[in-house]
C-alpha cells in the first residue's frame, strides 16, 4: 500500500492544528505535524508578496489523497488552499504500516 504526505499551508497555527485534528479524527490521516511559522514569498496579482503562514504535513494512504483534498478544501479558510501530495518512496516499513492501519479503507 502506497503512502503519501500532504503538504498544506494555513494562515496560522490554530487553523492548521484544527484541520489536522479533523483529518485524524476522520481517519483521512494517521498523523498531522504542524509547523508554526514559515515565510512564503510568492507572486499574487502581479506583485511579489511576503507573508507568514503555518504548515501542516499529514501522512496518509495514496488512495485517500482525493478524499482528503476534498475534505481539506471544504474546511479550509483559503479560497484556493495549497494541498499537494508528496509520494513516500521508502522508509521505516513499520511506520508506513502504521499509517495504513490508522487510516480508513478507501471508499469506506
Amino acid at each position: 500500500m502506497k503512502c503519501v504526505m500532504l503538504y498544506v499551508t494555513f494562515a496560522d497555527q490554530a487553523a492548521a492544528r484544527a484541520l489536522g485534528r479533523k483529518l485524524v479524527e476522520a481517519h483521512l490521516a494517521a498523523c498531522a505535524n504542524v509547523f508554526s511559522e514559515m515565510t512564503p514569498i510568492f507572486r499574487w496579482e502581479g506583485q511579489i508578496q511576503e507573508d507568514s503562514e503555518a504548515v501542516m504535513i499529514a501522512k496518509t494512504r495514496a488512495e485517500l489523497v482525493e478524499e482528503a483534498t476534498s475534505f481539506i478544501r471544504q474546511h479550509h479558510d483559503y479560497d484556493c488552499p495549497c494541498v499537494v501530495a508528496l509520494s513516500l518512496e521508502g522508509g521505516n516499513s513499520e511506520f508506513l504500516s502504521w499509517i495504513v492501519q490508522e487510516t480508513k479503507d478507501p471508499g469506506a
